[in-house]
């Protein structure tokens, strides 16, 4: 079902994004593979190892210019955009009372203004073509909330928003949007808490274990396949948010 389709992941280059964009290719499609500082050596290998195209293109999707730019890219490489994932994320934590501006604005651009910029160029495309599939990779922490990330919870919060509102702005041209909210997956973030703070969020895990990034990355792949799920918020976490 996606043999042949273009698929752009932004943060594609490490973790959950990586993990996205693999199992796509897994599937057949042609990846458009997004980073905004280094890109690991071997991945486009690895990816067009699986008899797929993959366009490495390095831009910050916070930035309205280059976000336009990457789609704008795929475009010219592939001729269609039929997937959009939009995974850049950053995170700047903190208490709020310490929290600087900087730290706000930035984890707002990177992390929802990004949705905003990609989904607006990229739905040019859906529209015309009259189908698409939108995923936004939204957090638990933006269902919950947690002490000392104000600013990444209410980055996460807005993709929400913006999801549903997308979601139903687009369904009369076949176009999905939902979003997927991961609770702790095992990436290099999880990798450098220690242990008594692994044990402590451990805890409020009924699974008792730390998720996969592939685990994520199935959800994505099942989410562009079906054309009748829209508008959702999909948690991944092992039960913390019931």
């Amino acid at each position: 079902m996606l043999k042949e389709k273009t698929v752009i992941v932004t943060g594609g280059a490490k973790g959950i994004g990586r993990a996205i964009a693999l199992e796509f290719a897994d599937n057949g499609a042609n990846i458009v593979l997004n980073y905004r500082s280094a890109l690991p050596e071997g991945l486009v290998s690895e990816i067009e190892a699986k008899g797929v195209k993959c366009l490495p293109f390095k831009a910050d999707v916070g930035n309205f210019d280059e976000a336009k730019a990457l789609i704008d890219g795929a475009v010219s490489e592939f001729k269609t955009v039929d997937v959009l994932v939009n995974n850049a994320g950053i995170t700047k934590d903190t208490l709020l009372m310490r929290m600087g501006e900087d730290d706000f604005d930035s984890v707002l651009s990177v992390n929802l203004k990004s949705v905003f910029n990609t989904v607006k160029f990229a739905s040019k495309v859906m529209l015309k073509q009259k189908s698409g599939s939108i995923i936004n990779m939204s957090s638990v922490v933006g269902v919950t909330g947690n002490i000392g990330q104000a600013n990444y919870a209410a980055s996460k919060a807005g993709i929400i928003g913006f999801t549903k509102s997308t979601a139903r702005e687009f369904a009369s041209r076949g176009i999905t949007c939902n979003a997927i909210a991961p609770g702790f997956i095992q990436t290099a973030m999880t990798d450098v808490l220690s242990d008594k703070v692994k044990e402590s969020v451990l805890e409020g895990i009924p699974l008792k274990r730390f998720g996969k990034p592939e685990e994520v990355a199935k959800l994505a792949v099942f989410l562009a396949e079906n054309k009748y799920i829209t508008g959702q918020v999909i948690n991944v976490d092992g039960g913390m948010v019931m």
